[in-house]
């Protein structure tokens, strides 16, 4: 395992590289990205981040227009994956980021899928089908960016428990701690209290579904409810967000695609 001590100024310097190379322009509009890119990168076997798309409810475009599925999109993902390339040995696409829906077959191409926002996530029959195929081969699922029921008349919870009752009847989320190996994957995190909340109150929960409902077998899907931990990849090369909580997010965004990685 990688000193925490090092591992924070490694994280932090290479943040700052982030900062130096995009300067800030000025105005929060200069955030806005598009919400899909013109096409995603034909698949050669190199690690590839895929952000999924969906239905999006109809309340859920209250940001800027944009479908909740594409928050952040692509700076969160490209500003991990320049972490993950500088840091690792995993060597992935870094500007060259995918977006999929769960009905598109290419899902079966790639180990880790990452869905946000999932209070807004109008679930299709289609999705249902091909998400519980999905994990059943032994895909990874990180779900982040998850607010509670009282964010903008979001369903929170409820909403995202309705789809997965479709996904998998008995699916049972556990609740994890520090003691789980998705913490230990790269970085050693030894707290679940340190990690920043962007926006909410109250603390982050972390939770899990395991194949078989089984603590003791491998974790198929990472859930980060009550807080959005790519807010502070997004904004680390603006400098909107302490550098040291923004180390802790980068942390939990590599050992999470680590895990999935090798699980």
């Amino acid at each position: 395992m990688r000193g925490p001590l090092i591992v924070a100024g490694l994280v932090a310097c290479v943040s700052a590289l982030l900062v130096a190379q995009r300067p800030w322009t000025g105005g929060f509009e200069a955030l806005r990205a598009p919400t899909r890119p013109a096409s995603n990168v034909r698949y050669d076997g190199r690690f590839t981040f895929v952000r999924v798309s969906y239905q999006t409810l109809p309340d859920g475009y209250w940001y800027r227009g944009q479908p909740a599925w594409s928050h952040g999109y692509p700076t969160s993902e490209e500003n991990l994956m320049r972490i993950v390339s500088a840091l690792t040995s995993v060597a992935p696409h870094v500007e060259e980021t995918n977006v999929l829906s769960l009905d598109d077959p290419d899902i079966f191409k790639y180990p880790v899928l990452y869905l946000i926002e999932p209070s807004w996530w109008d679930m299709t029959d289609a999705d249902a089908v091909a998400l519980r195929q999905y994990l059943d081969k032994g895909g990874f699922v990180i779900v982040d960016d998850f607010k509670t029921e009282q964010w903008r008349g979001g369903r929170g919870w409820a909403q995202f428990a309705d789809n997965m009752e479709r996904v998998k009847a008995d699916a049972e989320f556990i609740d994890l701690d520090v003691s789980h190996p998705i913490f230990h994957q790269f970085f050693d995190i030894d707290s679940l209290d340190i990690f920043p909340q962007a926006y909410n109150s109250g603390r982050p929960v972390f939770r899990g579904l395991f194949v078989d409902n089984d603590p003791s077998k491998r974790l198929s899907m990472f859930v980060a409810y009550n807080t959005d931990i790519s807010q502070f990849w997004e904004w680390s090369e603006r400098g909107l967000r302490p550098m040291a909580q923004t180390n802790e997010a980068y942390k939990l965004g590599v050992n999470s695609l680590i895990y999935g990685l090798t699980h």
